[in-house]
């Protein structure tokens, strides 16, 4: 995933976790969780979680777990989301419903400012803010000019921000790693099981998605190598995971939508509401050609069908198998 942007719900023991940053693998006593850059990966009962976007703030709100401090590492090459850019996030979403009427539906968490800035050569990373104070500093107050021009509304504490930062700077810096060398070792050392483990869904992708209604970050396949670092020849099976169903928080294209009471009673059962926003899910029948389609991007070795028990109390279920396009059936994604 690309930062805090994803949440999901994991039950252990009866017990319930929502998490946005870290790895589900950070429950696991015997896990050594790792924060790159876009994913999520699990090493033999080490966990290895890699990301993209790393919001300092969060790092100290997980409660409930033992001595989660000493199972975290974070890379050195994680970009860093400031305050400054969730509310970007937001103000950009009021512009695009003032301007085109309708929005992209983002989390306003930030992750879409934080990948401009990273593509803009602009952003600050982990190994930044762990260096020279002072040149990190001088360098986030540019970076904040940049947006209070943009949007004069926007208003910025800029030494408020950067005590706090400087405080988190000292907090995380026994837990920074080299991200590259910690995966090639992982890789190269004594013989684990690597798990990389994926928050969004294929068709949230940034190239491969619905876009524009999509996330900031590769969050198929391919982000396992450009996330970790991890060579392509690694990759060994890939599991995709469905539900029997199909659901999305958001705006976007939604052809086996149900708006009725099939669609309220999925959402119902199926506890539908998005873990970051609260909203609730869209619900609808399992569409194959999404399904298919991811197939064709990511290559699935195997699948884990989910929450087919919701669908018990009906008597008959429909499935989407095919598009038409100007009347025509259609065998690819349009």
């Amino acid at each position: 995933q690309g930062g805090n942007n994803a949440g999901h719900t994991v039950v252990v023991d009866g017990k319930e976790y929502d998490f946005h940053l870290f790895p589900s693998g950070i429950i696991n006593q015997k896990a050594i969780s790792f924060i790159e850059r876009h994913r999520k990966s699990k090493i033999q009962c080490q966990s290895l979680t890699n990301q993209h976007s790393c919001n300092p703030t969060f790092l100290h709100l997980l409660t409930g777990l033992k001595d989660w401090e000493k199972r975290l590492i974070i890379s050195d090459r994680a970009h860093i989301v400031f305050d400054f850019h969730q509310a970007v996030d937001g103000l950009q979403e009021v512009q695009r419903q003032a301007q085109e009427g309708k929005n992209i539906g983002t989390t306003k968490k930030g992750i879409g400012p934080t990948y401009s800035s990273k593509a803009a050569r602009t952003g600050l990373r982990i190994c930044d803010l762990l260096s020279d104070f002072d040149e990190f500093s001088s360098r986030f107050k540019n970076l904040a000019q940049q947006y209070k021009s943009m949007f004069p509304t926007l208003e910025i504490d800029i030494e408020g921000q950067l005590k706090k930062l400087k405080g988190y700077a000292e907090k995380i810096r026994p837990m920074v790693r080299d991200g590259v060398y910690f995966m090639y070792e992982a890789l190269h050392g004594s013989p684990k099981k690597i798990l990389v483990e994926g928050a969004n869904a294929a068709l949230l992708d940034i190239d491969f998605g619905t876009y524009p209604f999509v996330t900031s970050s590769n969050c198929t396949v391919g982000g396992v190598c450009t996330g970790l670092g991890v060579p392509p020849q690694h990759v060994g099976d890939v599991y995709g995971v469905v539900k029997a169903y199909t659901t999305r928080v958001g705006i976007g294209a939604f052809p086996t939508e149900q708006i009725n009471e099939i669609g309220d009673l999925l959402q119902s059962r199926g506890h539908e509401w998005g873990v970051t926003t609260g909203r609730k899910r869209r619900c609808g029948w399992l569409d194959l050609v999404i399904l298919k389609y991811a197939h064709m991007i990511n290559g699935f070795t195997a699948l884990a069908l989910t929450k087919l028990d919701i669908l018990d109390v009906l008597d008959e279920i429909k499935i989407g198998v095919a598009y038409k396009l100007g009347g025509k059936r259609i065998p690819y994604f349009p």
